[in-house]
């Protein structure tokens, strides 16, 4: 038609609204040049009922206009012929659903959106090209756009009470400061600009997103604080903080929808800190100016960190300059952050293999619902319906007694992505498992806890197999966004499959899997000492053999290859002999030239998931610590460091005695007091803790003292343990209780390398401690 034109871009939002003749659908597009909204007319509200029901529906809907029911060849997973229910009255859907439930009448998908049921079915996930008419769609097809949303970086700074100072705001396409005062007589920073007050400040940002429009916004907790503070301010002066593209103010929580604290209309709201979270990056703390430490190098602009609140305040009034430096320096780390570890090309990713909203967080069951739902519908089959109904839990993944001790060569052998392998593998699949209940023997694979599987019929494997192969390729190209967005979409289906949440959720399907990988782990590990190797640890994926404190580097280095390879070929022998392909894949994944499992405390038994291994490099030894204290948040920086020195020297034959009495001498003598202070964060108010744990007393403590809230919810408080307990370092007068320190932190690291060996700490320091201890 004339006026068609081809619009494509990335979705920045999509909801529907009722109208008199059906449903609206809403799509927000980030295009290459501009934005659009575009809009699909006239949509029905749908689902599926039972054909043996039809006659009391068609009782229910006689004499009223606005639907239809529709024959189709599909059958629910009781195998009941269905019947598609298409209303376009808002007033007769509710009515259709209050006589589903009223009746007992199956109702199946009356609970997925319209608007990503209109994604789904037509594989449109993360990007859309689109075919329009006047901005009504006149078709839709995935895209793959390769321009990038036009972001901002937001950071409000205010007083101690909430008060506006001032705004940033960092972009590609501009850089600036909006602060409230008078401009100086000597000119300042060109970014910086001056406003009245907060009303021509809150005035002055919405300006600034009418003139810029970017696609999303970026912070560091920008939802929870900048945009929640930003609307508080606005409803005081009885403003609109209308930040939609559509003129609107945003919406919180579950008007939201889920996943997101907060939906703007036609921009993404991306917060550092969970999206960082959400690409299982982790952090002793995800202040800004930590994370910005740890990534770039480089913290906030600020001269007295411990009263930042103080400097702020002071800035304000005698040095704004100063003010808008730091300001906009939080704005530039975000942005930054965001550049180092690629978390937009992450989010991008997962949009484009989920199907989810781009800024939406988790949602690892509406992932599967996506990729899976037209899958099924194309296969003959109607999703049930979700229910809240207790699922029984399946066994978790294998973990394999210990063998305590300390060895030389130990290699780590891994199946690689082993639970989305099993799918793929034996056929487990939600759809497969109905069709494999009815199927004669020939057609069906065992399971677990007994479910059978069908050998043709099922959906999930091919998705897994090209969810691998995108992934293969990824990392062929270098994508790690893209890669690390595959692997938590592949690895969340084992979870999905055993969670209540899932309209698919079955306890057969989830132990199908997990016991699958604990027969899988079990015979890989007899084939393993079938070959005369010790397998002396396994967890979940991983299995840990002993090759032989008696050979060199390099001969135990040609040992793991050889394993790797025996096992994959007696898998595709064991799977072939099933009548199955086999998707398991054994890696060689590291070599610790030594390698130490710990007792359990007080006991000769091995322990779970704590080792230390090292790997050789060059003259130096590289150490990996599982579940151990310097990989502990909660433990001090002296035991952390310190248990990192006492492993080097222990692995390379060094006496660790005398590092030990070294080391008990300098925190006695006072010499180490800076790093014995505990940190930890504030996940509650205060006065939500039922148990007066320290860093809480401590809190509770520095709060009194200082006569102002300076502890609360979200704050990190580091502290010391004193002989009355534990202080904030806020109090200067703390003295440490170097017994705790000795006691608590020295002593659980060195006690289990000094239990090989018959020694006892406390005789070991017996001159030291004195009788006191």
């Amino acid at each position: 038609m004339k006026n068609e034109v081809i619009v494509d871009g990335w979705l920045l939002g999509r909801e529907q609204r009722a109208t008199a003749t059906g449903l609206e659908l809403i799509y927000w597009l980030s295009g290459a040049n501009k934005p659009r909204c575009l809009i699909v007319p006239e949509q029905p509200w749908q689902g599926f009922i039972n054909k043996a029901d039809e006659p009391r529906w068609r009782t229910l809907l006689a004499g009223q206009s606005g639907w239809e029911l529709k024959p189709i060849t599909a059958r629910d997973f009781e195998l009941r012929p269905q019947v598609a229910l298409y209303v376009y009255k808002q007033s007769l859907w509710q009515q259709v659903r209050q006589f589903a439930e009223q009746q007992q009448l199956p109702l199946l998908e009356a609970d997925i959106r319209s608007c990503d049921r209109y994604l789904m079915e037509r594989y449109i996930r993360g990007g859309m090209a689109a075919r329009a008419n006047d901005n009504c769609i006149v078709a839709a097809k995935p895209a793959n756009p390769t321009h990038r949303p036009k972001l901002v970086s937001l950071d409000i700074e205010c007083s101690r009470d909430g008060i506006l100072y001032s705004i940033a705001f960092y972009s590609n396409a501009d850089k600036r400061v909006l602060m409230i005062g008078e401009p100086p007589l000597q000119p300042s920073a060109d970014y910086l600009h001056f406003v009245a007050d907060e009303v021509a400040l809150l005035r002055a940002t919405l300006d600034w997103f009418e003139r810029f429009d970017p696609d999303g916004i970026i912070g560091w907790a920008v939802a929870s604080f900048d945009i929640a503070l930003l609307e508080r301010r606005a409803k005081a002066h009885g403003l609109r903080l209308s930040l939609g593209r559509d003129g609107s103010e945003p919406r919180w929580q579950g008007k939201a929808g889920p996943g997101r604290e907060c939906n703007i209309c036609g921009r993404l709201v991306l917060d550092g800190i969970e999206w960082l979270r959400a690409a299982f990056y982790h952090f002793d703390s995800f202040a800004l100016d930590n994370v910005a430490f740890e990534l770039l190098g480089e913290g906030k602009a600020c001269n007295d960190s411990a009263n930042r609140m103080g400097e702020i305040e002071h800035n304000f009034h005698h040095d704004k300059p100063a003010l808008a430096h730091y300001n906009l320096k939080d704005c530039e780390l975000v942005w930054r952050i965001f550049e180092k570890t690629k978390l937009l090309e992450f989010i991008l990713a997962r949009g484009q293999i989920t199907g989810i909203e781009l800024d939406r967080l988790g949602g690892s069951v509406a992932a599967f619902t996506f990729r899976y739902l037209p899958q099924l519908h194309r296969a003959g089959f109607i999703a049930p319906t979700l229910t809240d109904t207790d699922i029984a839990p399946s066994p978790g993944g294998y973990v394999m007694d210990s063998v305590p001790g300390r060895f030389q060569h130990v290699l780590v052998l891994d199946f690689k992505s082993l639970y989305p392998s099993i799918i793929r593998s034996f056929l487990i699949d939600p759809m497969g498992m109905v069709t494999g209940a009815v199927a004669p023997p020939e057609l069906q694979v065992e399971g677990f806890r007994g479910a059978k599987f069908h050998r043709h019929y099922h959906c999930l494997p091919a998705i897994v197999t090209e969810l691998a192969q995108q992934r293969e390729q990824a990392k062929l190209a270098n994508d790690k966004p893209l890669s690390q967005a595959i692997k938590i979409l592949m690895n969340s289906f084992y979870g999905v499959l055993g969670a209540a949440g899932c309209r698919f959720h079955h306890p057969h399907l989830a132990s199908s899997i997990t016991l699958r990988g604990h027969q899988i782990m079990k015979q890989t590990r007899q084939w393993i000492e079938a070959e005369g190797y010790r397998v002396i640890y396994g967890d979940t994926d991983s299995t840990f053999v002993h090759v032989g404190d008696h050979l060199s580097s390099e001969q135990a280095a040609v040992i793991g290859p050889s394993l790797v390879e025996l096992v994959n070929r007696n898998w595709n022998i064991e799977l072939q002999q099933l009548g199955l392909t086999s998707a398991l894949e054994l890696e060689y994944e590291s070599h610790f030239s030594h390698f130490f499992m710990p007792t359990i405390r007080g006991s000769e038994k091995g322990s779970k998931k704590r080792y230390v291994g090292a790997v050789a490099d060059g003259e130096q030894l590289q150490l990996t610590f599982k579940g151990m204290e310097t990989v502990r948040s909660d433990w001090t920086p002296l035991a952390r460091e310190f248990q990192q020195q006492l492993y080097q020297a222990w692995f390379t034959h060094q006496p660790i005695k005398p590092l030990i009495k070294a080391l008990v001498a300098q925190v006695q003598a006072g010499e180490l007091d800076q790093q014995l202070v505990y940190k930890k964060r504030l996940r509650r108010h205060l006065e939500e803790y039922q148990a007066n744990a320290p860093h809480v007393y401590a809190a509770n403590q520095a709060n009194s003292k200082l006569g102002r809230n300076r502890y609360r919810k979200g704050s990190t408080i580091r502290y010391l343990i004193t002989s009355s307990g534990a202080v904030a370092i806020d109090d200067e007068t703390a003295t440490p209780d170097y017994f705790h320190y000795i006691d608590k932190q020295i002593r659980p690291i060195v006690e289990p390398i000094l239990a090989l060996s018959g020694d006892d700490f406390d005789q070991l320091l017996s001159n030291q401690l004195g009788l006191g201890f």
